[in-house]
């Protein structure tokens, strides 16, 4: 995933202490990425241009049993796929307060945050030391999701599904809506949140606090202060393990001062 300032958020800022997580690692040559040859490597592939739903309900199998990278560079094995993520992000959007939910479309963040990692059923979930640029990361997701909107929805229903998925897509990438903005903050309110619940999980024995730069993204108050209470639980978490966690990286800015007010 990458922030609305494109910055990847199930990844590191360079501003982190290399030495402190599994991400330094060297850097391997790049093959060009080429959809139709990530197309041949499933078998079978999707059958394209019918007017069946059938192959595009495969295709979301993928998100179903691909893990989210960032976790398992920690060596959390287990941990979460690209739908459990986008499934709390969903239940998230619904649950906007209501100086938020009197601005928003809320049906449409729901399946804006449903659909916005929809891409990486094909491309996988890119991370910064994947080597992967930006802009590259961008055509690939927008190649895939032509394909799923054209190639595999094209014919179904006179096309109008694919062009809605498309287009809500498209504005998540976009990020100039006040539903894309918001729905950008849910991304990273869920990722500190499973960051917070991977750490108590294991006790202490893993220190993710990498990933709480993320916090600092956060545009919407609302979430915000949503955010201020997960990085508080945090801080009384480890209190509790008797250790002194990692907090924004080197800076620690993330680091909670004071308890925050009720929500």
């Amino acid at each position: 995933m990458t922030a609305d300032d494109g910055t990847q958020t199930n990844g590191i800022p360079a501003k982190c202490d290399p030495q402190a997580s599994l991400l330094n690692m060297p850097k391997q040559e790049q093959k060009p990425w080429i959809l139709e040859d990530e197309l041949d490597k499933m078998a079978p592939r999707f059958a394209e241009n019918t007017t069946s739903p059938i192959p595009f309900f495969h295709l979301l199998e993928q998100l179903k049993t691909t893990k989210r990278a960032g976790w398992q560079r920690f060596g959390l094995q287990h941990c979460e796929s690209i739908s459990d993520h986008m499934y709390r992000m969903s239940i998230l959007s619904m649950l906007a307060p209501a100086s938020l939910s009197s601005k928003l479309d809320l049906a449409k963040c729901t399946r804006m945050a449903l659909i916005h990692d929809m891409a990486e059923a094909i491309v996988g979930d890119i991370t910064p030391v994947d080597n992967v640029s930006k802009e590259e990361k961008s055509r690939r997701e927008a190649e895939t999701m032509d394909y799923i909107c054209n190639r595999l929805l094209g014919k179904l229903n006179g096309g109008l599904n694919g062009r809605e998925i498309r287009a809500i897509w498209q504005e998540y990438e976009d990020s100039e809506t006040l539903e894309s903005r918001f729905v950008h903050d849910i991304d990273k309110i869920e990722l500190i949140l499973q960051m917070v619940e991977y750490e108590r999980t294991n006790k202490g024995a893993v220190d993710l606090g990498e990933f709480t730069w993320v916090a600092t993204r956060i545009q919407c108050p609302e979430v915000k202060a949503w955010s201020d209470h997960v990085l508080w639980e945090r801080l009384t978490l480890w209190e509790a393990f008797g250790k002194e966690p990692k907090w924004g990286g080197k800076d620690g800015l993330t680091k909670p001062k004071a308890k925050p007010a009720p929500l």
